[in-house]
């Protein structure tokens, strides 16, 4: 179902937006599964990644259900972008302020665990270990970093 719903200052229609009551994640922002929220607004949630690949590893996600960054579109880039904000300010708040040393995307299509959109958020990233650095490896196709979907939305629409 269709909904209407403020992304920035556009009104923009997204399929499938609200909650799956099969999505694992919809199920931990609406506080169904005891996880601990580091964040949640209307907006956005964050939470701490079960697998950790980093001393600090964290998932921000769409408090709504919205599909994966295959899904987006040039709308979504306010989104994607609050999204970076939040795992920027959940770094600081945890004491990492080396935020170059931080590594923040997205797993492409069909490399996805989860079809709820989520922005992980890795730090240090000199500090991860090998199965971490080829799994969040930069440039590949499995893997894209926020900027680089960012790029993609506001030049092409969709990442390849």
């Amino acid at each position: 179902m269709a909904t209407n719903e403020d992304i920035g200052s556009s009104q923009v229609e997204i399929s499938g937006e609200g909650y799956d009551k099969k999505c694992i994640f919809c199920k931990i922002v609406n506080k169904e599964m005891g996880t601990e929220l580091l964040h949640s607004d209307e907006e956005i949630s964050c939470f701490k990644d079960i697998r950790p690949g980093a001393p600090h590893h964290y998932l921000v996600v769409p408090t709504r259900h919205v599909g994966n960054c295959k899904s987006l579109s040039k709308a979504h880039v306010h989104l994607v972008e609050r999204m970076v904000d939040t795992g920027k300010k959940i770094l600081l708040e945890n004491r990492v302020t080396d935020l170059s040393d931080a590594r923040f995307g997205f797993h492409l299509p069909p490399f996805c665990s989860v079809s709820h959109l989520h922005l992980h958020v890795l730090a240090p990233a000199s500090q991860m270990g090998l199965m971490s650095r080829l799994f969040y490896r930069l440039n590949s196709y499995w893997f894209i970093t926020a900027d680089q979907l960012i790029e993609h939305l506001n030049s092409k629409g969709v990442p390849n």
